[in-house]
């Protein structure tokens, strides 16, 4: 199905409740998903997973792409779906050679650090991610119409740190100390990150996405003026540029660990939203980040695969903090794989039945 027989243009009126709070309109209960909503946790993602063969070839297979993301939707009631797919797709559609590996994560080669960027290519990103247009119309033409889509990428400066070292890096020394070895050819490198990006972006709102993210999963990482040069300022071109692209394309922000930074990386990035981890303090979200924008967050991860009395308090909380302003319910980052699904419905059940922090709701 064609994304604008589903929904024309940005600018019309908002007809998911995840729409209306992206708008700047408090809700009550808030709407909630969670981050890797569709994944390892869930019995029938396994399923299908064996039947794709690779994860790799789960991403890029639009029919079982879509049907895993729309089995939290059906299981749980969530308020949004986000599409199947994975922030190192921008890395194989630039041309370095992608896999996942089992109990490794994923691998791309060669490694960039030092050996310069000839080896990449814009020119095919758009046939390589395609796959990721298809799923996201598929699923729009199957998901309730009062439910909400959401598409995504990885922020710049995230996937450079994988594109550098060629994995997983747990400091991430690859990137760090090229952006100051060589700022002019890592420059280069986020710039071809950032178009590849928007276009992928620009291509999941076409499909059918009510809003997209970006995950900035590493930005933490960086001192002040690294932050602003890698992760602020390509992330400001990528919202701008897909708003050139999308007029009222709806963009939420996440980038994890970024702590006192938040307000400035929103307002300079010129978010609709800001996703927030488990380290903000609800204090500061609330007094100082929702006055300014809708906030989605920030449960811990580790409550919910905990599960019992401390995730019901934990939720509870969460929500009366934040939800006297428009918010989202979500998590501070991914479900871990463990987590046992009755958890999840029992999250839901939760935050949909707390007490109206105001005293009233606006459905």
């Amino acid at each position: 199905m064609n994304g604008a027989a589903v929904k024309v243009g940005m600018e019309c009126m908002a007809t998911t409740r995840l729409e209306r709070v992206l708008g700047g309109e408090r809700i009550w209960p808030p709407p909630i998903w969670l981050m890797r909503q569709a994944g390892r946790y869930l019995p029938e993602y396994r399923a299908v997973r064996a039947q794709a063969g690779s994860f790799l070839d789960l991403c890029l297979d639009p029919e079982r792409a879509a049907e895993v993301s729309l089995q939290p939707v059906e299981r749980f009631g969530f308020d949004a779906a986000i599409v199947f797919a994975d922030i190192l797709l921008v890395a194989g559609a630039l041309g370095q050679q992608l896999r996942f590996d089992e109990g490794q994560g994923p691998v791309l080669t060669p490694a960039l650090d030092g050996l310069g960027l000839d080896g990449l290519d814009r020119g095919r990103a758009r046939d390589f991610l395609s796959p990721v247009g298809e799923t996201v119309a598929l699923v729009r033409e199957r998901l309730d119409p009062g439910v909400g889509l959401i598409g995504f990428c990885g922020g710049a400066w995230t996937v450079a740190t994988y594109m550098a070292a060629g994995g997983v890096s747990g400091d991430h020394m690859a990137a760090r100390s090229w952006a100051y070895r060589d700022p002019d050819g890592f420059q280069e490198l986020i710039d071809r990150i950032v178009d590849v990006s928007v276009g992928y972006l620009v291509g999941q709102l076409r499909a059918g996405a009510d809003a997209v993210k970006i995950f900035d999963s590493w930005a933490g990482v960086l001192p002040d003026g690294q932050f602003a040069r890698w992760v602020i300022e390509p992330t400001r071109r990528m919202v701008e540029n897909v708003r050139a692209a999308v007029p009222g394309a709806k963009v939420i922000g996440f980038a994890r660990g970024a702590g006192l930074r938040h307000l400035g990386y929103a307002m300079q990035a010129g978010l609709d939203a800001l996703a927030i981890d488990e380290a903000v303090p609800l204090d500061f979200a609330a007094g100082t980040l929702q006055p300014r924008l809708p906030i989605q967050g920030n449960l811990d991860p580790a409550a919910l695969l905990a599960g019992g009395p401390r995730l019901e308090v934990a939720a509870r909380e969460i929500a009366t903090a934040l939800g006297a302003r428009p918010f989202v319910f979500n998590l501070g980052h991914g479900i871990h794989k463990d987590t046992p699904p009755e958890h999840v419905a029992r999250l839901v059940d939760v935050v949909r039945g707390v007490a109206d922090p105001i005293g009233r709701g606006s459905g």
